[in-house]
């Protein structure tokens, strides 16, 4: 999409939007070039929609997508590949369940304000005994999984909302806490549908007053263990019977094999 001309960007705004939901009163973009054309600019005037052009770093301008687009980006990273070549397979799942999710703001989902009812998804007469029976189970099954972990994602967002409302964080040597992985360096493609945590690691002693040292794998010789606590999370023990997860499979960290 990085060569996207801005007639072929037309095409598929008719295409995929227009069509389907008509014309919006404005559109959002991050800087793009092609919103800069005099083809767009032309266009935009002629449908009396208004172009508002995010900041860098301020994602307040595009807020609501940048939620949605974190949200998205979760689920995906449950579902992709190691190599994270399969991505957009899951992408219209993923989108079905956002859209068909109550939402906190609205008391409905997003289908249901847009078309007034909710979607029918799955049916009692469905059987495995066919290919198509089985595509429907697992489908049905993917979904369950999906709703779940958006739950989860959502619940946490907001949870960071309110950390800059509560307490400061205080943790103490002998506590268990998750890293965060946005500085460790990986062999992955790309971070965003990568693990957002790593662990889990104990503490071992506070160095200052923000910094712990955390009790590393002796393979991880190349990362130094002492961390601001910006990059720490507790973790928390569920006490439900049969609720322990299992650890997530290895991310290859600079040649090494992190668990």
């Amino acid at each position: 999409m990085s060569s996207i001309t801005s007639l072929e960007l037309a095409h598929l705004f008719i295409k995929n939007i227009f069509s389907k939901h008509g014309l919006p009163s404005s559109i959002v973009s991050d800087r793009g070039s092609v919103f800069f054309s005099s083809f767009w600019t032309n266009l935009c005037q002629k449908l009396k929609a208004s172009r508002d052009l995010s900041t860098a770093y301020h994602p307040e301008t595009d807020g609501k997508t940048e939620r949605v687009n974190q949200i998205l980006e979760q689920y995906l990273l449950i579902y992709v590949s190691y190599h994270q070549d399969d991505w957009n397979t899951w992408l219209p799942l993923a989108e079905f369940s956002y859209n068909s999710s109550d939402h906190s703001s609205t008391k409905q989902s997003p289908f249901f304000t847009f078309y007034g009812r909710d979607p029918q998804f799955y049916s009692a007469q469905i059987t495995q005994d066919t290919p198509s029976g089985k595509l429907s189970t697992n489908i049905q099954s993917v979904q369950k999984d999906v709703k779940r972990e958006l739950e989860v994602a959502i619940n946490r967002f907001k949870r960071y909302a309110d950390k800059s409302r509560a307490s400061p964080l205080v943790l103490n040597p002998g506590d268990i806490v998750w890293l965060s992985f946005k500085n460790i360096k990986s062999t992955r493609p790309t971070k965003k549908l990568s693990e957002r945590w790593l662990g889990c690691f104990p503490i071992l002693k506070k160095v200052s007053t923000h910094s712990y040292h955390l009790k590393l794998p002796a393979h991880w010789k190349s990362i130094h263990p002492v961390f601001h606590i910006y990059h720490l999370e507790p973790v928390k023990i569920s006490t439900i019977p049969n609720q322990h997860q299992e650890p997530p499979p290895p991310i290859i960290i600079e040649e090494e094999e992190e668990w």
